[in-house]
């Protein structure tokens, strides 16, 4: 809403006779009602202005067509037609520049201003719509026809609530406004005309000519008075916003005065009690310093940084960024080191009751302690990272590390980190500034030496904010971490004592020149007698402590865990396992709470009733059909066994066809098994044409789980080999190995994965690169045992050992 004045209040420099001019009367508006449009009318274009029927608006004229025009209407009868320009930039518009649509007025007076120009004031009588042009010099003349308007019944009480609706929202607006003022509200209220109160307002309002225009054009009475209660209810909702926002800023600055004046009454206060808390304050952080064992940089630093304090407002700003720089100056563990128990027997015998197995892990353990116990504890900690499956331990073996030690012990998540300050910090000029995590830690833990594990490495992100996989290479490397640089302490800090742990479960996603500093401990899964040993030591007693039992309530046999083992998990580690016997115990646990008299039989039929069906488990399915067969995979959570089968269909061409949701690595494979059975054919007898009269399918089942890698590869040669042949394949065999072009099978990993997940799945022989030997022979034989193992170099001897003389039966023929 702007100068709603305008139409009642004219400059007293006009006139003096004239110096008010009334509103319309009802009777008025009947009257002009009554008469009709003149046929033909002078046009006045106006820029920025829209006049609506019954509105008085002053107007200044300076184009000479205006002028001229004004002049000769205000000798005759002072009738003029006024319509708004499409764009208010046109200088001097042309016919096709102005509206269609636009309202007859009347000249009610014409004045020469002291500036020379001449103010035109106007009254709208009726609304018309041009023709066509008749005239476009000296001013446009046009044929016109009266625009009629579509007017609510006078007693649809709807329309009288719209109406009352906009009046209210008007004289709202009134109060809300500063720039309106208070006489506008008395000119709403002494409209009785529903029809001329709704052209005020749309002529007064807060809104474009071109909103305006849209409005004059409107038919229907209702549907302007809607268009314009929408349009109030919005710039009344935006004047309590502007008000809301500067009543909020003056009770800030009140807030801020209030405060001020306490602070100077509690420093008075203070000051006569014969001290005050800033000079307390120091004085602790002097006193704190006085025992601190850091270096002659580090002190200086610290004296400039209480010196800059001392001279500072308590109550600035940048005071408590100050305090809280010199609190971590001061409770960081400068020089503050725990000694090392050099006990080999005492770690070795803590690292075996916490963890049963991962020998290398602790024999790495225990190398590192004994050459800091003969080079006397000057030996810069190594940085090892425990790679494998969930729930094999890595990240509680930190803890006994530390237990062995005799240190403390930190654990820092790194899983989902994206943002580099988490490791480096914040610079102090940030509002909420911070040191990163590392020495967050060392804080808390009182020691520059702690055993610090960096847990799930391998799942550190990058975004925007930087990369901290690349800010962990200075944390990470031993001969750049003695000097690490934290940007809220802008000072270096020797982290070359502290021991590192990191844990993964995967090796690819670490960033390379991460992976190069870091010594990497492979931790392979448990086997099943292992997992027993371990449900035994460690995970029944924890839950027989977290229920409440007794032993004697909760006593398993080595049979009856195997069968939870066996039939109700698939993992490399005892995760899964710990909450299938915490499932069993609360089960227990309620049998007792409930006072029951019958004892539990811990048996086949109690697991079914607790833990539901067992899982299907994928077992050795013989060698009746050809082109099937038996390959070892590696999961995150284990190893397992694959079946890889071909089928062959006649047709021209020779079509390949991969199906079982195979990877890229995956399908070169079986193209190299393809591409090496017809360049050497000869070697099962086979003739050359048959590869272009057989179409080829090779499936692996479960084809809702993605599989890639290279290691089916001698699988995949033998399967295609059995299909031409014929051929049953050697029974109880399975097979792992990666191939070449050339004829050579290469070694691939996680040998023990997949040899303990074929003894599960009652295999008996194993083909294997020799190059894989060593992987075989790290495996404690009794958990091998009643398997032989076949290594091979080149395909060909593959062919020959797996690949029986004796055909399946119902062999098709396989010919050109």
């Amino acid at each position: 809403m702007n100068i709603f004045d305008a139409n009642f209040r004219v400059n007293p420099d006009i006139d003096e006779e004239t110096d008010l001019i009334p509103l319309l009367s009802t009777e008025d508006e009947e009257s002009m009602n009554a008469e009709s449009v003149p046929a033909e009318l002078p046009i006045l274009p106006l820029r920025n202005t829209v006049l609506f029927p019954g509105v008085v608006i002053p107007i200044t004229v300076g184009r000479d067509k205006s002028i001229n025009l004004i002049k000769e209407a205000n000798k005759g009868n002072k009738i003029i037609g006024v319509i708004s320009q499409k764009n208010d930039g046109i200088e001097d518009p042309q016919a096709q520049d102005l509206n269609s649509i636009g309202t007859v007025a009347y000249i009610i007076k014409m004045l020469r201003m002291p500036d020379g120009s001449t103010t035109v004031i106007i009254q709208g009588k009726k609304r018309f719509k041009i023709v066509e042009f008749t005239q476009t010099e000296p001013y446009f003349k046009a044929k016109t026809e009266e625009f009629t308007e579509a007017r609510p019944d006078k007693k649809d009480k709807e329309f009288e609530a719209l109406v009352s609706s906009l009046k209210d929202l008007a004289v709202q607006i009134i109060k809300q406004s500063p720039q309106i003022p208070t006489e506008a509200s008395f000119a709403l209220n002494n409209i009785d005309s529903p029809s001329f109160l709704i052209n005020f307002i749309s002529s007064n309002s807060n809104v474009s000519s071109e909103e305006k225009q849209k409005m004059l054009e409107l038919p229907n009475l209702r549907e302007r008075a809607t268009l314009m209660l929408a349009h109030l209810t919005k710039e009344l909702q935006m004047l309590e916003l502007k008000n809301q926002i500067q009543n909020r800023v003056k009770t800030d600055l009140d807030k801020q005065q209030r405060e001020y004046f306490l602070n100077q009454q509690i420093k008075t206060i203070q000051e006569e009690l014969g001290g005050n808390q800033h000079e307390q304050e120091i004085g602790e952080f002097k006193e704190k310093a006085k025992n601190k064992k850091w270096s002659k940089e580090v002190a200086d630093i610290f004296e400039k940084q209480m010196q800059k304090l001392q001279r500072m407002n308590p109550n600035a700003a940048e005071y408590s960024i100050q305090t809280n720089y010199l609190e971590l100056l001061l409770d960081l563990p400068w020089g503050e080191y725990t000694k090392d128990n050099f006990d080999l027997r005492h770690a070795r015998k803590t690292l075996d009751e916490d963890h049963f197995g991962l020998e290398k892990v602790k024999e790495r353990i225990l190398e590192h302690l004994a050459v800091i116990k003969l080079k006397g504890g000057e030996l810069k900690s190594p940085i090892l990272c425990l790679y494998g499956p969930p729930g094999v331990g890595k990240t509680s073996l930190g803890k006994s590390v530390a237990k062995a030690l005799g240190r403390k012990y930190i654990r820092m998540s790194l899983g989902g980190l994206k943002d580099e300050s988490e490791i480096r910090g914040h610079r102090k000029t940030y509002i909420g500034a911070m040191p990163g995590r590392v020495l967050q830690n060392l804080k808390k833990s009182q020691s520059s030496n702690p055993v610090f594990v960096l847990d799930e490495i391998d799942k550190v992100g990058s975004d925007y904010h930087g990369d901290p996989s690349s800010a962990l290479l200075e944390v990470l490397d031993p001969e750049q971490n003695t000097k690490f640089y934290d940007n809220f302490l802008e000072l270096d800090y020797d982290l070359s004592k502290v021991m590192f742990i990191a844990t993964a479960n995967s090796l690819s996603t670490i960033q390379p020149a991460l992976r190069d500093r870091m010594e990497i401990i492979e931790v392979t899964g448990y086997t099943t007698e292992e997992k027993i040993e371990i449900a035994k030591r460690h995970l029944i007693p924890k839950t027989i402590e977290d229920t409440g039992l007794t032993k004697n309530q909760f006593k398993l046999s080595d049979k009856f865990i195997e069968k939870v083992i066996e039939d109700y998990t698939r993992e490399s580690g005892v995760r899964s396992l710990e909450k299938r016997f915490g499932k069993l115990a609360r089960n227990v646990a309620m049998h007792v709470a409930m006072n029951k008299k019958s004892a539990i039989k811990f048996d086949e039929a109690f697991l079914l009733k607790v833990l539901g069906p067992s899982h299907s488990k994928d077992k050795y399915q013989g060698n009746d059909v050809a082109g099937v067969v038996t390959g070892l995979a590696w999961t995150p959570v284990g190893g397992d066994i694959l079946f890889i089968e071909t089928s062959l269909s006649k047709g021209k061409g020779g079509k390949l066809t991969l199906t079982g949701n195979l990877g890229e690595v995956m399908k070169e494979s079986v193209t190299i098994a393809h591409e090496y059975l017809k360049s050497h054919f000869n070697l099962l007898g086979l003739n050359p044409d048959v590869f272009d009269n057989w179409n080829i399918h090779v499936h692996v089942p479960e084809g809702a789980t993605p599989k890639d890698g290279p290691s089916a590869g001698i699988a995949m040669l033998t399967a295609l080999a059995s299909a031409f042949t014929q051929r049953k394949v050697k029974k109880s065999l399975a097979m792992t190995g990666e191939i070449t072009l050339r004829g050579k099978v290469l070694p691939v990993g996680g040998i023990k994965e997949k040899l303990l997940a074929a003894r599960r799945a009652g295999i008996k022989e194993v083909v294997l690169c020799a190059d894989n030997r060593k992987d075989v022979d790290d495996i404690k034989a009794e958990y091998l045992k009643g398997m032989n193992f076949n290594y091979v170099t080149e395909m060909k001897e593959v062919l020959e050992f797996a690949l029986l003389k004796e055909k399946v039966k119902n062999a098709i023929e396989v010919t050109v």
